[in-house]
């Protein structure tokens, strides 16, 4: 029986561990005024009657703050790099030289900033929820195991486990979200 509460217990810390994973992707996205070169990870180029990744076709990278800086490794890219970047809705607009393209990040106004604020607040309860499900998955199955024969002690151990990974991925949630929101509203 013990070996069934400790895969109850590894799945559900393992469910835990993917929320949080996915904030901690989720909130990259979230811009916080300064460019950064995982700001056009989501953007697709046709290359060679194939939808391939940016950074797969060139060399992006991040001179300052504001600017993100794309180097095609072919110029013939530079059109259908440009075309790409506006298909994505990101709310870029792109300059090239011939050689390279720029994005000008903008500075963020006071609004803007409380809306990526409250964008981040928003991811983290997504992960909290996640994480309320790994616990009631977890303590669903505990209880199926108690009926199961799985003493009475022995769950209920398991659920204070359960729940102490509970509040320590919610406070990893939490230091997140705030951290990220230091960093947005950081002027």
């Amino acid at each position: 029986m013990q070996e069934e509460v400790d895969f109850v217990l590894d799945v559900c810390k393992e469910k835990m561990e993917a929320a949080v994973t996915h904030l901690e992707k989720e909130l990259i996205h979230v811009r916080a005024g300064k460019a950064s070169p995982t700001m056009v990870d989501s953007v697709h180029v046709e290359y060679y009657g194939s939808q391939v990744p940016l950074n797969q076709v060139s060399n992006v990278s991040t001179p300052d703050p504001r600017t993100i800086a794309i180097q095609p490794w072919e110029k013939q890219m530079i059109p259908v790099i440009e075309k790409a970047i506006m298909a994505a809705n990101l709310g870029f607009n792109p300059d090239n030289n011939g050689e390279i393209i720029r994005i000008n990040i903008p500075v963020l106004t006071e609004e803007r900033r409380k809306d990526l604020v409250k964008q981040a607040h928003h991811e983290g309860e997504t992960a909290k929820i996640s994480i309320r499900g790994a616990r009631k998955e977890s303590n669903d199955s505990l209880k199926k195991l108690q009926k199961d024969g799985l003493s009475e002690d022995l769950e209920k151990d398991a659920e204070a486990v359960v729940q102490t990974m509970t509040d320590e991925y919610n406070k990893k949630v939490d230091s997140l979200v705030a951290a990220k929101e230091k960093d947005i509203m950081t002027i």
